[in-house]
């Protein structure tokens, strides 16, 4: 029997690029207790964290210290505490390939590249890693990244566009639940 694959939530800064801004630690503090509940990692892109955190433990600690969300930040810790926390600038050419098959999280899916909650936990029971991709801010993620993803993921019954914590909360949870019956 194959093992497993990997699932990873990607925040996609789509704030302020030079700015860390309260959204981004919000977003941190959400999708942190999240990973760790339903045993994903977590990995962000483009987030413009103060210059001395350089390593996702200062990170995980500094928000740990600023927030309520999350036991006070604590899940995150523990998350980053078992390496699954990272941080990554923007891409340039794709995704790490480390972190598995980029699967875009969108209510605007095209057609070639629609991947079922099904068909994400077949793939994930077949041992493939994926990357779920969320944008966080209004605009949601640039045209290149929406180009680049394998795969296009709407969880919805009719292309409804959710808030981004919305979707978080129900994408991680629908995927985990359904690879785990699978």
């Amino acid at each position: 029997m194959a093992r497993a694959g990997r699932a990873t939530i990607a925040l996609w800064n789509s704030y302020d690029p030079r700015t860390f801004r309260e959204a981004h630690r919000r977003i941190l503090a959400r999708a942190g207790p999240l990973a760790l509940a339903y045993d994903f990692n977590l990995v962000t892109f483009g987030f413009p964290f103060p210059a001395e955190l350089t390593t996702p433990q200062e990170i995980a600690d500094w928000v740990a210290t600023t927030t309520s969300i999350g036991e006070d930040g604590s899940y995150l810790k523990e998350l980053t505490a078992k390496g699954r926390f990272s941080t990554f600038a923007y891409m340039n050419k794709g995704f790490p390939p480390q972190l598995g098959e980029p699967v875009l999280t969108t209510c605007n899916v095209e057609e070639k590249k629609r991947l079922t909650v099904e068909g994400a936990a077949h793939l994930l029971g077949q041992g493939k890693s994926l990357v779920f991709i969320f944008g966080t801010g209004p605009h949601g993620v640039p045209k290149e990244v929406f180009s680049v993803a394998q795969y296009h993921l709407d969880i919805t019954f009719g292309g409804y566009s959710l808030e981004t914590c919305t979707a978080l909360g129900a994408v991680v949870a629908v995927i985990a639940h359904r690879a785990r019956s699978s």
